[in-house]
């Protein structure tokens, strides 16, 4: 098919680009700076310059798609609003799929949106997926929860390195996935007839705390982790401050996120007709013990490598 990936230089959406190309659809890539993905072109991907605010950039990049797989989300450093750049943006872009008869659209959507109405991301995501489902498109959306990749940035680097991990209120179980598994998914969901406007689950093998998240990085890296927990008011309070000044908006709604991690609600879900309206294999899919101790085994083996060729003061300086 010819699929017009939104948000390929994401986490996310880089591995979608990626599987998609390796199952054999044409590829398009519609990306704000394309110097910047250049590895996306070196995958087979076609890339296209545009803005999901600008509707002209999203008519250009329609001409003589299929189907579309949106993964897209604002980034952390983005000046404006979540509400203006995600938001506004999907409302355009589903717009104008209508406009161009683009009708098959995959969705990266959050479990439990619903729940958490207050936090503007969430919030975002369940709208937008109300939008869909009163739309005449042959929409799929995916519910993730969290990704593996996300652990290693919290969890498993800082205590590598003997910095201080943080956890705040009580902590959730949360099912993480694979962002290469989820793309599979994500994929899979052009060619399934079953997943046509449907929506379904798409989580990791088990549920994780975050004190689970510490003892399994502390076993496979042989280091004691240093934990600080922060208090849910702390957060709440740094949120009201930042939400005073324009400049700081996007930063008050990324740290209204943690109200999720920290609420003590379980994101998980059953698995087995997901798998089954995919076609995919349970077995196949990883789970977290297998790709941290990889990551470590990884990691540990570049810095033994490393260590050769460093001078005593600068071996001090190693993590191990």
């Amino acid at each position: 098919m010819q699929v017009l990936i939104i948000g390929g230089t994401g986490t996310l959406g880089r591995q979608i680009a990626k599987t998609a190309v390796d199952y054999g659809h044409d590829v398009r890539c519609m990306v704000r700076r394309p110097r910047n993905a250049s590895y996306l072109q070196e995958w087979g991907c076609e890339l296209t310059q545009g803005d999901l605010l600008y509707e002209r950039d999203i008519e250009n990049s329609l001409d003589g798609i299929e189907a579309v797989i949106d993964s897209s989300t604002s980034r952390p450093d983005d000046p404006r609003s979540i509400y203006e750049t995600d938001w506004q943006g999907k409302l355009n872009l589903f717009r104008a799929c209508e406009a161009k008869g683009v009708s098959r659209v995959v969705f990266l959507s959050l479990l439990a949106a619903e729940k958490f109405r207050n936090v503007p991301l969430m919030d975002i995501k369940f709208c937008t997926e109300k939008l869909l489902e009163q739309s005449n498109l042959d929409y799929t959306i995916l519910q993730g929860a969290a990704f593996m990749q996300g652990v290693v940035g919290q969890f498993a680097i800082p205590i590598l390195d003997s910095q201080a991990v943080w956890i705040s209120g009580s902590s959730s179980r949360i099912a993480y996935m694979n962002t290469q598994d989820m793309a599979k998914f994500a994929v899979m969901a052009l060619i399934r007839q079953e997943t046509i406007r449907k929506t379904f689950p798409v989580v990791g093998p088990k549920p994780w705390t975050a004190n689970e998240l510490v003892s399994l990085c502390e076993s496979f890296s042989n280091k004691k982790a240093r934990v600080l927990r922060v208090s849910p008011f702390l957060i709440s309070v740094a949120k009201s401050l930042v939400s005073f000044f324009e400049s700081t908006l996007n930063v008050a709604e990324r740290l209204a996120f943690s109200e999720v991690s920290g609420s003590g609600l379980s994101l998980d879900a059953p698995m087995s007709q997901t798998y089954e309206a995919f076609g995919l294999n349970p077995s196949e899919t990883t789970d977290m013990e297998s790709y941290i101790r990889e990551y470590y085994d990884l990691i540990l083996k570049r810095l033994r490598e490393m260590e050769k060729d460093l001078n005593r003061e600068e071996k001090k300086k190693l993590p191990f």
